[in-house]
């Protein structure tokens, strides 16, 4: 049995068509199928099916919490209470997180049932999910490709029906990226609206935690549980900033199409097609469409991997051998443990940020890179913001194409960054952005086109999602 929305779960909890216990042994069964496609690095099988029993009771009594029966994996990068946590890195191999991550309580108190960790790029650093210390992830829809990263396990984990909903981080378009190439909803929520207490940090400033799933009801239910202010996170907000569900009928809005984006010399022509065509669905259905120059695209991804290495040199300076992670053995000495705990337990990606990181920072060069990519930041976070005080959203792609082959070799590893052109926007400005399952590609595999909003109006950004999607299904 294949469920798509936590609608028809409900409707086959309340007829006694299926129980939880049933439904955790069903998605138990297609993970058991799926294990070729190297999604999850652990399964909480005994432990899945005794919380199935105890929420089946609680249905029962009538005191089950609002997830009750949805079943939901975590990105490898998310702390569970007990369980092992590594980011999928060697450097963490055999950690067991002595505290939840808060999201992860929330998920629980809500009686959601949680079904094992997902396999991930390497720190979340990745477009493909080739990065893993566990080797990579292959996407269900095509084994020969990339799910796209670096939540490419958490998205498969949903696209092969493993799961109901999955969670991932997006520093750079690590949700939507994935979402696109699986044929998902992939929402990244505004910066702060949703605690980063219990996530392994990658780059703090951008950073966040979101949901993938079938549909928009499914993501932004999660993300209601998720969101609001905690006194572990300081960036968090207090304020919740009203509900983002359930999801409601918007009036049409004024949407911005980035020019920039849509004539993008990389740009699939087909994906190209399908967004001029959207555009006139869009327009048929009584939405204003504005066009607009935004000629800084080419500015985003050096901004973005500045200061995001910088920032990833810092949090991961604690892995070192002496404060945290794996230790050579063959070290010997203060010194030889700091450098062979570090290049043994690292990958290759992890070490090239690091270092890129260390030189943007270092003494001599911090104001000409680090310092200069902050400013254009807020240029970039100045004029997105100026863009949405006239419109409600900004539609753009969200990859340049579908998923590519897996096992790519590039002369120039930094060809890959480029992956994340569309996306790092909505980072880079801390919006709230989603990815939307709206095409078909001839080659047979999906891709999404994207919705960027005003920050804190993420109950309008899914709102006008949904309303998106019944024009362009």
């Amino acid at each position: 049995m294949t469920y798509c929305s936590f609608d028809e779960i409900n409707d086959a909890l309340k007829n006694g068509s299926i129980s939880c216990f049933q439904l955790v042994d069903n998605y138990l069964g297609n993970i058991e199928a799926s294990k070729d496609f190297n999604i999850f690095l652990e399964v909480y099988d005994e432990e899945a099916r005794q919380r199935a029993t105890e929420i089946d009771a609680k249905i029962k009594a009538g005191n089950a919490g609002r997830l009750a029966g949805m079943v939901i994996a975590l990105k490898d990068n998310i702390c569970y209470a007990g369980h092992t946590v590594s980011s999928s890195s060697k450097i963490l191999e055999g950690f067991e997180s002595l505290f939840s991550a808060t999201v992860t309580e929330r998920l629980l108190a809500e009686d959601a049932i949680v079904i094992g960790r997902t396999n991930c790029d390497e720190f979340a650093m990745g477009s493909s999910n080739e990065n893993s210390a566990y080797g990579p992830v292959k996407n269900p829809l095509d084994p020969t490709k990339v799910p796209g990263g670096s939540s490419g396990g958490s998205a498969s984990a949903v696209a092969a029906n493993c799961c109901l909903v999955s969670l991932g981080s997006d520093t750079g378009g690590s949700i939507r990226q994935p979402a696109s190439f699986t044929g998902l909803v992939g929402y990244k929520p505004t910066y702060g609206l949703v605690s980063r207490h219990g996530l392994l940090a990658y780059s703090s400033s951008f950073d966040q935690i979101g949901p993938f799933a079938h549909n928009i009801a499914d993501a932004a239910l999660v993300t209601d549980v998720m969101k609001g202010g905690d006194e572990f996170d300081g960036t968090c907000v207090r304020d919740n900033h009203g509900e983002v569900f359930p999801v409601k009928a918007n009036d049409k809005k004024k949407i911005a199409v980035i020019r920039d984006c849509v004539e993008a010399e990389g740009l699939d022509p087909e994906i190209k097609l399908h967004m001029l065509s959207s555009i006139e669905k869009l327009e048929a259905e009584g939405y204003e469409i504005e066009w607009i120059d935004f000629p800084y695209l080419d500015f985003l991804v050096p901004i973005y991997y500045v200061i995001t290495t910088a920032e990833a040199s810092s949090n991961l300076a604690r892995y070192d051998g002496v404060h945290f992670g794996y230790r050579s053995p063959n070290a010997h000495d203060l010194e030889s443990t700091y450098k062979m705990s570090r290049s043994e337990g690292f990958g290759l990606e992890v070490q090239r940020r690091i270092m890129l990181g260390t030189f943007v920072l270092s003494s001599g060069y911090y104001d000409a890179y680090f310092g200069k990519a902050q400013k254009a930041r807020r240029f970039i976070t100045e004029k997105t913001n100026e863009i949405l005080e006239n419109c409600d959203a900004i539609l753009l792609p969200t990859s340049p194409h579908t998923a590519f082959e897996l096992g790519q070799e590039y002369a120039d590893p930094t060809v890959m960054y480029l992956e994340d052109i569309f996306t790092v926007q909505a980072n880079i400005g801390g919006h709230p952005a989603i990815s939307l399952p709206t095409g078909k590609h001839s080659n047979g595999l999906p891709f999404g086109i994207q919705l960027i909003g005003k920050k804190f109006k993420d109950n309008e950004v899914l709102n006008m999602s949904n309303d998106v999607m019944k024009v362009l299904a």
